[in-house]
């Protein structure tokens, strides 16, 4: 990593805390962009652990064109019926033939999708989704930047963006998804939460697919809705000194008997489609007053695709530089260039509070130097990608 690619800016204090107001929003597990990018991941790691046993590396393939379908539901209090079921279509491309020997992409893409959604959808029937495996062969160029490499060559000429620590309202907006999936089980895992953070106040929008089995009545859907509210109410207060106010899907009405009512706690089961990367960065929100990269994470090699390593890195770097450096904050931007050594990044730029130039070098060198371990964590599913 040459010293003359290194941009350090100082600040002096973070720059969210000179905004007077903050956008901040989580797209659930079961929200069919981040049930997509989920699959696209749980297919990527799949495939590596077939490549690793039987050819002892990880062959080249990227499988993050993952695209949900919607399907049709006639819910109804005390439980409906599933009409249609959801259909995910599985793209992208994968190695499937090594000297002559087929690999079975397609049967492991979708055994990886349905275990993927078995084991985070609680309450979809096997036959309320459907998986069509449209993976292609991968790209002989791209193939070739895996082949007999020592380290890796970055398939792609990209950017990647991490910074530390997440705000208040990123925190509370990240841990308050999985709060209501515990506490009020008539809720499914499609849950998205929207925060609105001024100097004064602290405004959350939460959508919450009830499920119809769980509620009797009208009244028992608004019994509902109500613990959502407090729930959250209390979480956020317990977190935050601002004023807290919570709607709860906004777009009910009790009088006309709208409610957001589904069988399976899906969204999907009815209209709502869905896509890889149109959700969650790697730290879990979307974060429109932050630098954010456009590059969807889930899905994309483990080895070679900068779109995928170099977001994690540089939210790792920051994270350390902001723990071991005591920043208040730290923000990093990585680019690549495709050909050229995964580890050995194009440019880097960082913004920070502290002003110890060669520790954050190092630090961010480190994190670039760790590229295999990375690698690794990734196919056993220790990193977050959504």
């Amino acid at each position: 990593m040459a010293d003359s690619s290194v941009t350090v800016q100082h600040l002096e204090r973070p720059p969210i805390s000179s905004r007077p107001t903050e956008f901040v929003e989580r797209k659930g597990l079961g929200h069919p962009d981040t049930l997509c990018d989920g699959i696209a991941e749980a297919i990527s790691r799949q495939l590596s652990r077939h490549y690793l046993d039987e050819f002892g590396r990880i062959l080249h393939h990227n499988t993050d064109s993952v695209q949900l379908v919607a399907g049709t539901t006639d819910p109804d209090f005390g439980g409906g019926e599933i009409v249609d079921p959801i259909t995910v279509i599985l793209g992208g491309q994968a190695t499937k033939t090594v000297d002559g020997q087929r690999v079975p992409v397609d049967d492991l893409a979708v055994d990886a999708a349905r275990e993927y959604v078995d084991a985070t959808i609680e309450e979809l029937p096997t036959d309320a989704i459907e998986f069509e495996s449209r993976l292609g062969e991968t790209s002989a160029d791209l193939k070739a930047l895996f082949d007999e490499q020592s380290v890796p060559r970055a398939n792609d000429t990209s950017i990647g963006v991490g910074y530390a620590p997440l705000s208040e309202t990123e925190r509370i907006v990240r841990e308050l998804e999985a709060a209501i999936r515990e506490g009020v089980p008539a809720v499914g895992e499609d849950i998205k939460v929207l925060g609105w953070r001024t100097d004064a106040d602290l405004r959350l929008t939460v959508a919450a697919a009830v499920i119809s089995r769980y509620v009797a009545t009208v009244e028992e859907y608004v019994d509902v809705v109500a613990q959502v509210e407090d729930l959250a109410t209390r979480y956020a207060s317990d977190r935050t000194e601002r004023d807290v106010h919570v709607d709860v899907n906004a777009a009910d009405d009790i009088d006309a008997g709208t409610v957001y009512l589904t069988e399976t706690g899906l969204s999907a089961e009815m209209g709502d489609d869905g896509n890889v990367g149109r959700g969650n960065r790697v730290n879990g929100l979307i974060t429109p007053h932050r630098s954010m990269s456009l590059e969807a994470t889930a899905g994309k090699n483990p080895v070679s695709h900068v779109g995928k390593l170099y977001n994690i890195v540089a939210t790792n770097a920051a994270e350390r530089i902001h723990r071991e450096l005591d920043a208040e904050y730290t923000g990093v931007k990585l680019l690549s260039q495709i050909g050229t050594p995964v580890t050995d990044p194009q440019a880097i730029d960082v913004e920070t509070t502290v002003h110890d130039d060669e520790a954050i070098r190092r630090l961010v060198a480190a994190e670039l130097e760790g590229v295999d371990t990375l690698s690794r964590d990734i196919v056993a599913g220790d990193v977050q990608l959504f």
